[in-house]
């Protein structure tokens, strides 16, 4: 664990997981707390690894095989993946976001009144009180650019901004070259995103796909096939892919499961109904994270 940039956040790295944390009490930020919440992410990431066989399965046949009390973190990944109608995800679709809220809600129940804890772009906020957040939202994940900021309140106490597309860290189904949910958990919106962003798919001949097992033998995915590159799509293929994304977040909406999404692809973006000045293109500025 180490001091970010002003002692204004704390880097916890270990193999895959590279966490950001942040945590104010009022207008101070404190060191203290978030150097315990390193141990907490250490532990969480713990669990994950004791439970990680388990876990490469579907979730529909996980939920007797751990209690809240002593998994918190692999429970909350069955679960998160569950409420959506995906039947390929495994709970390891959810394990960043489960990560962050995890250890973002120790520190809130500590009393921060303002917590962000960024997991590789999987970012888990609380806030309290009049604490406000911007989240900057990318349309190309391997690009730093950021195209639209989420505006964030204490209207919810629990937020979670997660990113999936091409170019992630996890494998994608579809074209997407992010698609960003905001949801009240980052393991629903984490869960949520890889979902949306394997519907953004139709059949072309410029989408080259292979089973996900021949780039990982370790996946949790071995049979099915992921993108692995993208060419010359024609302009029906983009819209189509993009219409289908849209319409499942617009159903996951609908049902109360996620607050909204942004789905980018081909240049493209789209996106589902936001409160007002809740999503905003980006202006020339810094925000708080980036998903």
């Amino acid at each position: 664990m180490v001091p970010g940039p002003g002692n204004r956040s704390l880097l916890v790295e270990n193999g895959p997981m590279r966490l950001t944390i942040q945590a104010w009490k009022g207008p101070r930020f404190d060191m203290a707390a978030a150097r315990q919440a390193g141990e907490i992410a250490y532990a969480c990431l713990e669990q994950v690894a004791i439970c990680r066989d388990l876990l490469r399965h579907r979730s529909e046949d996980l939920l007797e095989k751990f209690d809240n009390q002593s998994f918190p973190v692999p429970t909350q990944m069955v679960k998160n993946t569950l409420i959506f109608d995906a039947p390929d995800l495994t709970p390891m679709a959810a394990v960043a976001g489960s990560i962050a809220d995890g250890v973002a809600d120790f520190l809130f129940q500590k009393g921060m009144s303002k917590v962000i804890v960024d997991n590789g772009g999987d970012i888990a906020v609380r806030l309290s009180d009049d604490e406000t957040a911007r989240v900057g939202i990318r349309s190309d994940i391997s690009s730093a650019e950021i195209s639209h900021v989420i505006m964030l309140d204490a209207r919810c106490s629990s937020w979670g901004i997660n990113t999936s597309g091409l170019g992630g860290r996890s494998f994608t189904r579809g074209i997407a070259t992010a698609a960003t949910v905001v949801a009240h958990s980052s393991a629903r919106a984490d869960a949520a995103a890889t979902d949306i962003a394997n519907a953004c798919f139709c059949e072309d001949a410029g989408i080259v796909q292979v089973p996900a097992g021949q780039l990982d033998p370790m996946t949790d995915i071995p049979d099915i096939p992921v993108t692995v590159q993208v060419k010359d799509l024609k302009p029906e293929t983009i819209a189509v892919s993009l219409e289908r994304s849209l319409d499942r977040a617009n159903g996951y909406v609908e049902n109360g499961l996620i607050m909204g999404a942004i789905i980018t692809a081909g240049g493209k973006t789209v996106h589902t109904g936001m409160p007002p000045d809740f999503l905003k293109k980006q202006q020339k500025g810094l925000t708080d994270g980036k998903s």
